[in-house]
């Protein structure tokens, strides 16, 4: 007898926004495209929910009472690689830069768009699926497939990354980042591109996100690893 095809599992957004208006505007719009949300109106109560239920996306304003969105964002990285989406008022600097540093994988300028909010919220989530599942095999630092810049060890396949045999924790951007530079050793690649087949970004995206990102791979793989090279963008050591 044939089954039916079981029906896809709603993607769940934790959604962190005080303003109420924006709160349930935002929520009800992404709950028309299908999304399943949690909303919470400030940092702590975001938190509570955070660690409560299974969430596939963060959502998380910069300005919020009790935890601010900088601090929430660090909290959540302490334990989880959800990807994360900043949502600031302004757009400041400042904001975004913090932001990123404290782990968001990128972040919209509010009032935005609903169907660019949607856009990147695919993307993000795009970004997370398409990394292929680990192996669950063994420790092998030297398998087959395996490679090797100075004490840095990356196995594509099992989604693996060593420093001195010691195995480094990244975020899903930060992987997808040095996968792309491994694929092209010694390659010197711009942002743009990186923007492209990283972040997924068919158009001029804020270039922020990726140098951000690199400062970021840059301390759990070592600051030398990755080279800057001025006026067109960075490539992996050989």
């Amino acid at each position: 007898m044939h089954m039916p095809d079981s029906e896809p599992v709603p993607v769940t957004i934790l959604l962190v926004e005080d303003d109420e208006v924006i709160r349930k505007s935002v929520a009800m719009a992404l709950e028309r495209y299908g999304y399943r949300m949690t909303v919470a109106g400030d940092g702590l109560t975001g938190l509570e929910l955070f660690r409560e239920g299974q969430h596939d996306l963060l959502l998380l304003d910069v300005m919020l009472p009790a935890l601010d969105g900088i601090g929430l964002c660090r909290r959540i990285r302490e334990t989880s690689t959800a990807p994360i989406l900043m949502m600031s008022a302004r757009g400041d600097a400042l904001d975004v830069i913090s932001g990123l540093e404290a782990g968001a994988d990128d972040y919209v300028v509010k009032p935005v768009d609903t169907s660019v909010l949607v856009a990147r919220i695919r993307s993000l989530l795009r970004r997370a699926s398409a990394l292929p599942p680990r192996s669950g095999r063994p420790d092998a630092p030297e398998a087959a497939g395996t490679l090797v810049f100075g004490d840095l060890s990356i196995d594509p396949a099992a989604l693996e990354v060593r420093r001195d045999g010691e195995q480094l924790a990244l975020a899903p951007t930060e992987l997808r980042l040095l996968l792309e530079f491994s694929a092209h050793p010694g390659i010197v690649l711009d942002r743009q591109t990186l923007l492209r087949n990283v972040w997924d970004y068919g158009w001029d995206g804020d270039t922020r996100v990726v140098d951000l990102c690199v400062q970021r791979l840059r301390k759990k793989i070592g600051a030398d690893r990755i080279e800057t090279v001025r006026g067109f963008g960075y490539k992996l050591r050989r």
